[in-house]
């Protein structure tokens, strides 16, 4: 009987450790509308966090291109797009890494942390982190 218990124990504490990671699909929303406008995967590769766009919501934009983006990724499909590179743990946040914006082609610094297991708080900006914008995504379900 306490083996059972303690492999149901374990296994509650396996998928609570699961639901408190930044690693997972999110949904990212409009900051003008509030709409779901993607969702975005973010992905652990050699030890650092990435993110790229796996959908878009708007049927009109599926084929768009990053054509503000500059060098390498000028007139490549958004999605599918590496939208956040080489983000490294420092305690509960991950940050010496950055994030494009496909909507001004603009690569910030950036860091990110999990707010709560459904709430990922991920901070663009240019210098240090007094100058620049917070936006909050969603864990997709």
């Amino acid at each position: 009987m306490k083996k059972i218990i303690l492999t149901f124990l374990l296994a509650i504490y396996c998928l609570t450790l699961n639901s408190q990671s930044i690693f997972g699909k999110w949904i990212s929303k409009n900051d003008k509308t509030g709409e779901v406008d993607s969702v975005i995967e973010v992905y652990k590769e050699n030890e650092k966090a990435y993110a790229k766009i796996v959908e878009i919501i708007d049927p009109k934009k599926q084929n768009s291109i990053c054509t503000l983006c500059r060098n390498k990724l000028r007139n490549k499909k958004i999605l599918g797009l590496n939208i956040l590179t080489g983000l490294k743990q420092n305690g509960t946040e991950w940050s010496g890494g950055n994030i494009l914006d496909p909507r001004n082609g603009k690569i910030y610094d950036c860091f990110i942390k999990l707010i709560n297991s459904n709430k990922l708080k991920v901070r663009g900006y240019i210098g240090i982190s007094l100058f620049g914008k917070t936006t909050y995504w969603e864990r997709s379900k």
